[in-house]
């Protein structure tokens, strides 16, 4: 059976909600599942880029978008809904979020899931991204030095924005030309050319063009800017194990976070249960009914005693 998506400009199976997190408001989608669990809220976890207010700020406040404020931030937002434990699940950025929210505040969050992110535990010693690029560690991440410089702070308008998004969900130009190359970043060049992404449907796609055009580009570089504040906030941490139940389900084909980024997780992650599905990064999209599957037993699995949590 197809996946039904939900629609983010209107669907009756959720609620659009906000919520004054720490200084900062979020728009965020409440659904109701019809069994199992009290309720299921999907955040946006890159949260001060599409945030109601989302700051424009100076570098000196780049703190904003650290992991350890966006781990906060969802421990207050479980505050006022009146969750004491919560299971968390993300993808991407959210991924890297969800492990550090169980970090951060060990005692809220009972389960987690993240789609494509492997866990990377924290450092006592602080090196640059550069460091990691130029020695080969990590030559996948030198799209990130790119984002971090401002490639994409150009982009003011909508159409801009949409070209971007169009783009970055896998766009393909009438040559095969495409907008993203973890080397190079975005190429902003081909923007214009490319055919319309089979991915994401018309609608959605128009928007997130309208959430992202009210605040700018900025906002979403500004995640790759804060490396040395999260090095720098984590050495406060007590331990970098995560005890509690991890699914980690990797897309086998993601360039960005490839494979191998996940070899030794279990050092850190004991009770971690693995998946795979065979897509490139935007796995919920390419393959939702396996990755909804993957979710789905494992919940039921770590879950089966318990079904009165968020």
């Amino acid at each position: 059976m197809p996946v039904d998506s939900i629609n983010p400009a209107g669907d009756h199976r959720v609620s659009h909600c906000t919520a004054e997190l720490n200084g900062i408001t979020y728009h965020y989608l409440l659904g109701i599942p019809e069994r199992g669990y009290r309720a299921t809220i999907f955040l946006v976890l890159t949260p001060r880029a599409l945030a109601e207010d989302a700051p424009r700020v100076p570098p000196e406040s780049l703190s904003l978008y650290g992991l350890k404020r966006a781990a906060d931030d969802i421990k207050e937002l479980a505050r006022q809904l009146g969750a004491t434990q919560i299971i968390l699940g993300g993808h991407d950025w959210g991924g890297a979020i969800v492990y550090r929210v169980a970090l951060w505040h060990p005692r809220l969050v009972t389960h987690l899931f993240s789609v494509c992110t492997p866990y990377s535990p924290p450092s006592k010693h602080f090196k640059p991204l550069e460091y990691y690029v130029k020695q080969g560690l990590l030559p996948n991440f030198a799209y990130q030095l790119k984002l971090a410089d401002g490639q994409l702070d150009s982009l003011i308008s909508r159409d801009q924005i949409r070209q971007f998004l169009n783009g970055i969900f896998g766009g393909r130009g009438p040559k095969g030309e495409y907008a993203f190359d973890t080397q190079r970043g975005v190429l902003l060049e081909n923007l214009p050319i490319l055919h319309p992404t089979t991915l994401v449907d018309e609608g959605t796609l128009n928007y997130y063009a309208d959430q992202y055009v009210r605040n700018g580009m900025q906002n979403l570089s500004n995640w790759y800017r804060v490396r040395e504040q999260n090095f720098q906030d984590e050495l406060q941490l007590e331990k970098d194990t995560i005890e509690i139940p991890v699914l980690f389900i990797q897309a086998t084909e993601d360039a960005a976070l490839p494979p191998a980024m996940s070899n030794g997780m279990e050092k850190y992650v004991p009770n971690l249960a693995r998946k795979s599905v065979e897509t490139h990064h935007w796995a919920l999209w390419e393959k939702p009914t396996d990755v909804n599957r993957h979710i789905k037993e494992w919940l039921e699995r770590v879950t089966q005693h318990d079904r009165g949590l968020l």
